[in-house]
Parts: structure tokens; sequence; C-alpha cells
């Protein structure tokens, strides 16, 4: 049982980009830091629910289809499922409709629990109120022995790394410079010396850099 991590990063270790607003919540520049992995065909698939068979299939998808692989359960911060843009919706069911793409319980992480939320293709969200060890606890309760995965966003990650409960953490790097919005790496020094780090360059120039314990 592996607890990951899996994330999309600019140049300079932006994870979530500058200015969301409720029609954009991601920001206006989400779409530029992963139109590689949004190309590849097992996204398309998976997530847009793409049935044309289209997509890229080098090392981006190689990527992308292990990030769905051997998981099961997940962990995320209650603004990755949406509940700080949408805080009074007593109707809000996050942001990927009928159909997420999991299929297997998620943990999401909140200062006000609400009942579990659950999809007809297995995806069950329960909501609670824990520290990262309570809710790693929890996950791998949930998880059947399979891995755990830390969803997201980026103050869960960052402190599930701090607190060093992350065996394997992989970043896609996209080659372009944002320099605004929320950092991956602040006050997480020296990080790399508890991991073995390897690196592949995809053909679209992403880097994909894994930490493994």
């Amino acid at each position: 049982m592996t607890v990951r991590v899996d994330l999309n990063l600019s140049l300079d270790g932006i994870v979530m980009p500058a200015d969301p607003t409720p029609e954009n919540p991601m920001g206006e520049d989400w779409g530029r830091l992963v139109a590689p992995y949004a190309a590849t065909k097992t996204v398309r698939e998976r997530v847009m629910h793409d049935t044309s068979g289209e997509g890229t299939t080098g090392v981006d998808d190689r990527y992308a289809a292990a990030y769905f692989e051997g998981v099961g359960a997940e962990i995320m911060g209650a603004g990755m499922f949406g509940l700080h843009a949408f805080p009074d919706d007593p109707d809000w069911r996050g942001w990927w409709g009928e159909e997420p793409p999991f299929g297997y319980p998620i943990l999401v992480l909140t200062h006000r629990e609400r009942p579990p939320l659950e999809f007809a293709n297995g995806t069950r969200f329960e909501f609670l109120v824990a520290t990262p060890e309570g809710a790693l606890e929890r996950a791998q309760g949930l998880a059947g022995g399979a891995d755990v995965r830390v969803g997201g966003g980026a103050s869960t990650v960052s402190a599930f790394l701090a607190a060093g409960l992350v065996d394997r953490l992989h970043v896609a790097i996209t080659p372009i410079v944002l320099a605004r919005g929320v950092r991956l790496w602040d006050d997480l020094r020296e990080l790399e010396r508890d991991y073995t780090v390897s690196s592949e360059i995809a053909e679209s120039g992403v880097i994909h850099v894994t930490f493994e314990r």
C-alpha cells in the first residue's frame, strides 16, 4: 500500500494558477498548465468521456494511465472538491458531474462535515474533519490494500509531504512560467533528501519527475 501524489506544475513550481473566479475556478492559466495531460488518450476517455479514440499515446499518456491504476481511496481538500466556491449549496456534488473519474472512496477534508455523496460508478465522497494522519488512517482502511492518493490541492499535498506521509510524488512539469499562483515547494526545503529522484522528458516537453522512497 503506497501513498501517492500526482500533480501538474509550471517551471516555477506553481500548482494552482492565480485569479480563480466562479466562472473559471482554476484560474485562466489552468488550461495551459494541464494542456499536455488533457491531450492524452487516457484523460480524454476517462475524464472527458471522449469515445473517439483520439489523443496522444506517448510518455504523457503512460503517466496519465498510471494515475488511474492501483488506487483504492483518495484524500483531497475542500477546495479541490469545490466547497470553497459553493460553501452553502447543499446540492453541490463536485466539479465532475454524475460520472466522477474515480470509482473508489474519496475523503474530503473540511472544517464542517456534510452527508456523504455516492455515485453509480462506485465513487463515494465522505467529508471529514481530520489531521493528515487521521485522514490517512481512514483512507487506508477504505482502500482494501490498494494505494491511497493525496489528490490536492496544494495546501493538502504540502501538509502530507511536510508530515512525511507520502511514499511517491510524481510531478509533471509543463514548460511554462506562470509567475503568479500557489507554489508547491514553499517550506519543503530539502524534500529530495528523503527520496530517490528520477526524471523523464515527454514528447510534449513535459518533464516527469518522480520522488520515491
